[in-house]
């Protein structure tokens, strides 16, 4: 399986591969912890070095800098750009997906550990798909790429936030990778 660097970490629910998807992306009212920023390293499943490097990109905007193998591996590297929020307890950013899938966002949650550890968390798709059923968030199932569906939250983000905050919905929550910081 070929890693699409951290949007895929942050975005693929490791059971079923669906993207929860958002009309609207987070808005750049922020800036990030402080800490978030500098060179991650993790393996992945499959036993491959992982690099990740977040850096500012403009006044609230940050980047990501996703290398597999080494750090020297340039035809690996790929950048992303995004935004982020504290809302309750609880970090989050947002990425805008290109447009083969879907010219959408995506949001997930962060946590930076005590250990050094960032810890980054995907939306459950299943709890996603059963709250748009009970009528908690808005939304629907989306193509998002070639025979891939995906759930498009057409729900304000506002009432996002007021579900993700919520702690009785903790659990919707999946963790999908943990770096350890490197270079320090």
């Amino acid at each position: 399986m070929k890693a699409w660097g951290l949007l895929v970490a942050l975005c693929c629910s490791l059971l079923s591969g669906c993207l929860v998807t958002f009309r609207e992306p987070i808005a750049a009212n922020e800036a990030a912890p402080i800490p978030l920023l500098g060179s991650w390293a993790r393996t992945n499943e499959w036993g491959e070095q992982q690099f990740l490097e977040i850096s500012r990109a403009g006044p609230n905007l940050y980047k990501a800098r996703t290398y597999q193998g080494s750090l020297d591996n340039l035809d690996s590297e790929r950048e992303y750009g995004f935004t982020v929020a504290l809302h309750g307890q609880r970090w989050y950013l947002s990425a805008g997906l290109p447009k083969r899938l879907g010219a959408n966002f995506v949001i997930a949650g962060f946590e930076l550990t005590a250990g050094n550890e960032l810890v980054l968390y995907n939306l459950d798709v299943d709890r996603v798909l059963n709250e748009i059923e009970q009528g908690r968030l808005a939304g629907e199932t989306v193509e998002i790429a070639e025979g891939e569906e995906g759930v498009l939250i057409s729900s304000p983000m506002e009432q996002v936030f007021a579900y993700l905050d919520d702690p009785a919905n903790s659990d919707v929550f999946v963790e999908v990778a943990r770096y350890q910081r490197i270079g320090q």
